[in-house]
């Protein structure tokens, strides 16, 4: 094996990590039940976007879940955060920055970054949060 092939396979499988999380979560339901509500007392979660885990949001269109909460950049100086759980039967929805819109996979609803149902069978809005940047921090509250 010569030094790109192993550098290839060490990106490949860098990738795999951080993405799969993300796949297996999307294609099943919450399994946490906590509808995306934040920590025990309400309190914030800050996600410092240097971390790996959270890296994805440091670029326009990139986006994590976290404590059943997707977390999108919008487009660099604007962050939104709302429920992952869609009102439809609680599965993972995940963000299509070409279009713009959070999808879920499981039944096809659409929702707009403000939570807002674009395209059923969702029945109502993904619940929002306040999210906001300060240097490498997001806070979501």
């Amino acid at each position: 094996m010569n030094r790109r092939d192993l550098i290839q396979r060490i990106a490949l499988g860098g990738a795999v990590l951080v993405l799969m999380p993300s796949i297996v979560e999307s294609c099943s339901k919450s399994s946490t039940g906590d509808n995306g509500k934040l920590t025990p007392g309400g309190s914030a979660i800050d996600l410092d976007i240097t971390l790996p885990a959270y890296s994805a949001l440091a670029t326009a269109g990139g986006y994590v879940v976290v404590q059943n909460i997707i977390v999108i950049n919008v487009d660099n100086s604007k962050f939104v955060a709302l429920s992952s759980v869609c009102t439809h039967q609680g599965c993972t929805v995940g963000f299509d920055a070409p279009s713009g819109d959070i999808k879920c996979p499981c039944h096809g609803s659409v929702y707009a970054t403000s939570g807002s149902v674009i395209t059923g069978p969702a029945p109502s809005a993904l619940r929002a949060y306040t999210a906001a940047k300060s240097g490498n921090i997001i806070s979501v509250s």
